[in-house]
């Protein structure tokens, strides 16, 4: 069964929205393997965010991410990294479709509520960022 990183960003986890964003997971048939509150830290976010390093927005979505707790989610299911993304919406909250995580609860194109693999080499290499194999079920 294939899996996926979602990372409940501060914005979203700080306006009190995780339970409703994994409630749209949920009810689209995904099951969470994982979850956990969590404070990223500068090198969490250099390793799950490498390929921007040395981009202009690198150092403000670092600290955008390490302003406040997220919640990093392993989900699983049918073709879920597909399904999640398009769950999620597009990056940029005003071109998501109605209905979508970003659409419902994105501020604007950094605050954009979440993350999800976009890959299944990008999931392989993300999840053990955030969890153990202990710590997936």
């Amino acid at each position: 069964m294939e899996k996926t990183l979602v990372l409940i960003k501060p914005d979203a986890f700080g306006r009190n929205h995780a339970g409703a964003i994994l409630k749209i997971y949920e009810d689209a048939g995904f099951k969470i393997l994982a979850a956990k509150v969590m404070m990223m830290t500068e090198s969490v976010a250099a390793k799950h965010y490498v390929e921007h390093i040395g981009r202009s927005y690198y150092p403000a979505l670092v600290e955008f991410m390490t302003s406040a707790p997220i919640m990093a989610v392993v989900l699983t299911g049918d073709d879920v990294i597909k399904k999640v993304r398009e769950l999620n919406g597009a990056t940029n909250p005003t071109e998501a479709a109605e209905g979508t995580i970003r659409k419902l609860y994105a501020q604007d194109k950094t605050k954009n509520a979440v993350h999800a693999s976009d890959s299944s080499a990008s999931a392989a290499r993300e999840i053990p960022i955030f969890f153990s194999e202990c710590e997936i079920f």
